[in-house]
């Protein structure tokens, strides 16, 4: 209830900013008047397949700004990496060729390179703590390197999306950090993920998303790792009989927008975005939160092994070989790691 009473509380200060701006917005206009707001069509791209969060999440954020900006914001919506891989993605968002676009916090990391440690394992709480050390409206830390991110890229952070915490999948099974040894072990493209799959054990072996199916049916890789839901829904359980619950990363996605894109918006539709991204958080706390035990129920049913610590999984051995994995490789890091872990 703390976190939820949190967020509701959050919203409403939101909400009664919005009607402050907008009682004197109409204040402004001169009797018999009237205002005529620019409206704007927003591109946005993802890598995101339909039937996943993160697809989900775009549709229903468009979906609440434009019914509450009466139609002056509209989205184009480009899923399933239409507009290119996620580095592409990324850079079209800094020139501006695409307004807005939504993967992790790491991939900003060619104009700050140290804000790939909002992606580092085991440095959040829970799904909430990750919300709210990666909102730049709730986080100093996260305030800090968002105005780097827009210094040095022309990209704002505005929110985040909780997708779950990552588990480990493998055509066999593993316990711990010694059966990992010599496995190729899919990971995101980013220099985070190499750090924590070499941490975990494991041959980390770099694959774009749209090519992960591929990779684990012919054999490239013999494992990945990815919140519950995305396990499911993309059916990687198919050739990927076993599913280790690790938790080894909180899940966060950033949603990123051209800061040109931004200031064109009127102060009053900013803070009716602002408003609607921090309802979408909690959108996805409380979506993942229902699913993913009856995910687990769902995975048994299909012939999938799942391993817990009960059943032996040894995630503190997981957790201090990454931990130390981080400090060697991103010493530089543990000043804001410590920041970040103070937040409430």
């Amino acid at each position: 209830m703390i976190e939820l009473n949190y967020r509701l509380a959050k919203r409403l200060a939101n909400a009664a900013l919005t009607a402050l701006t907008a009682s004197a917005l109409t204040a402004a206009v001169p009797t018999g008047g009237k205002a005529h707001a620019q409206e704007h069509t927003l591109r946005v791209a993802s890598v995101a397949s339909e039937g996943n969060i993160d697809y989900e999440y775009l549709e229903e954020l468009a979906r609440r700004v434009t019914e509450r900006t009466d139609g002056r914001i509209e989205f184009n919506l480009f899923h399933g990496s239409q507009l290119g891989s996620i580095k592409e993605q990324i850079s079209s968002v800094s020139s501006g060729a695409i307004d807005m676009t939504l993967h992790d916090f790491a991939a900003l990391a060619s104009y700050v390179e140290d804000i790939a440690l909002f992606n580092a394992p085991y440095i959040y709480r829970d799904g909430a703590h990750a919300l709210t050390a990666t909102d730049p409206q709730d986080s100093e830390v996260m305030a800090d390197f968002n105005e780097q991110v827009i210094e040095a890229g022309d990209i704002r952070i505005l929110g985040g999306l909780y997708r779950g915490a990552r588990q480990l999948t493998a055509n066999f099974a593993v316990y711990g950090p010694d059966d990992l040894k010599g496995e190729k072990i899919r990971g995101v493209p980013l220099p985070i993920w190499t750090t924590m799959l070499e941490g975990m054990g494991a041959i980390p072996t770099p694959v774009e998303w749209a090519e992960v199916p591929s990779a684990l049916a012919t054999g490239l890789v013999v494992g990945q790792e990815n919140p519950l839901a995305g396990i499911y829904q993309t059916k990687i359980y198919e050739v990927q009989p076993y599913v280790m619950i690790t938790g080894h990363m909180q899940s966060v996605l950033g949603l990123f927008i051209n800061e040109d894109s931004w200031q064109s918006l009127s102060e009053q539709d900013r803070e009716v975005f602002r408003d609607v991204v921090d309802e979408m958080e909690q959108w996805s706390l409380d979506r993942v939160a229902s699913e993913e035990e009856a995910i687990k129920e769902q995975l048994r049913d299909e012939g999938v092994t799942v391993i817990e610590p009960e059943d032996g999984l040894r995630n503190e051995e997981f957790r201090q070989a990454v931990l130390e994995k981080v400090a060697e490789d991103f010493p530089q890091w543990t000043d804001d790691i410590e920041r970040i872990r103070a937040i409430d």
